[in-house]
């Protein structure tokens, strides 16, 4: 373990990573919003109020006659640390012009000024507040999706792990794109299959220990839903797509997780993407643009109109 294994260096090294990310925020909004620019987006910003902290979102209004559309919720990725909206705006766009839901991009707490369980739980109480909320704002809460990329991912998850172990709000799918589900193996033991991944383990080291100081509670499942000793009952919980890509660090995970899912009958389905490492998807490639309609494709179906009773 190196340096980055004290958890005050490795809060110092995040909260440096932090302050250079906000200097480029403009930069990363302005080429974001060169991708996908046939879906110019219809946005507006609420706060949505959650015991942790309250959380800003921006809100995608889909188009179409729809009055009362579905709802998706977005997190975005960052290893638990970066804040990053506007990493998402081209997919939340894309999103809501090709799956015709609203989709509500959150701005969640991060670490180390939140570290674990803080994250999670705000999520949480975000996706509950937009499924308890939707007449007010102009989406249907019934018909609700969520998901997110990398750490995103994750909070996706412990997101629908926590609506399974509370009995709700219903999640139609959740979408899980490359995340991290396993913080109990060290980053330096994560392979890839090419020799210099986009993730570097001493990345890894300083958002998980920004994140979860502790070692010994990384085995929890809102952490590590894809960890070796987890193998609590998972039925009943939401649909899931799974996303990997061939060269990311986190791929294993990944797989792990979508066989334990399959095994509890919530896999709506596994795709790896060929010759694509981590974040692949922040330039507009084909790759990206068909990982894009598959979300897509998946979350219109989750949240279709159930057909009416016949008489």
């Amino acid at each position: 373990m190196s340096v980055l294994g004290n958890p005050r260096v490795a809060a110092a090294v995040a909260r440096t990573m932090q302050a250079l990310a906000a200097v480029g925020q403009e930069r990363i909004a302005r080429r974001g919003g060169a991708r996908f620019p046939e879906y110019p987006g219809d946005t507006r910003e609420i706060t949505i109020p959650a015991e942790v902290a309250p959380a800003r979102a921006v809100v995608y209004r889909p188009g179409g006659e729809d009055p009362n559309p579905p709802v998706h919720v977005n997190f975005h990725g960052g290893g638990y640390v970066m804040r990053g909206v506007r990493l998402d705006d081209a997919l939340c766009r894309y999103l809501a012009a090709e799956a015709g839901v609203v989709v509500v991009n959150v701005d969640y707490a991060v670490a180390p000024q939140h570290r674990f369980p803080e994250p999670p739980h705000q999520c949480y109480q975000v996706v509950r507040w937009v499924a308890e909320h939707g007449a007010e704002h102009g989406w249907d809460g019934t018909r609700l999706t969520v998901g997110g990329q990398s750490a995103g991912g994750g909070l996706a998850a412990a997101v629908a792990r926590q609506a399974l172990e509370r009995g709700g709000p219903a999640i139609a799918l959740q979408v899980l794109h490359y995340p991290p589900l396993d913080l109990v193996t060290p980053p330096g033991r994560k392979r890839s299959v090419i020799a210099k991944p986009m993730l570097r383990p001493w990345m890894g080291e300083v958002f998980d220990n920004a994140y979860v100081p502790d070692p010994a509670r990384r085995a929890d499942p809102l952490v590590s839903p894809a960890g070796p000793d987890e193998k609590a009952d998972i039925t009943g919980i939401a649909p899931a797509l799974v996303i990997t890509a061939e060269y990311d660090r986190l791929r294993a995970e990944g797989e792990r997780y979508a066989r334990r899912l399959e095994a509890a009958g919530a896999l709506v389905h596994h795709h790896e993407v060929a010759n694509a490492d981590h974040a692949y998807d922040m330039a507009d490639t084909p790759a990206t643009r068909e990982s894009y309609a598959l979300i897509a494709r998946h979350v219109k179906e989750a949240t279709r109109p159930a057909a009416p009773a016949a008489d």
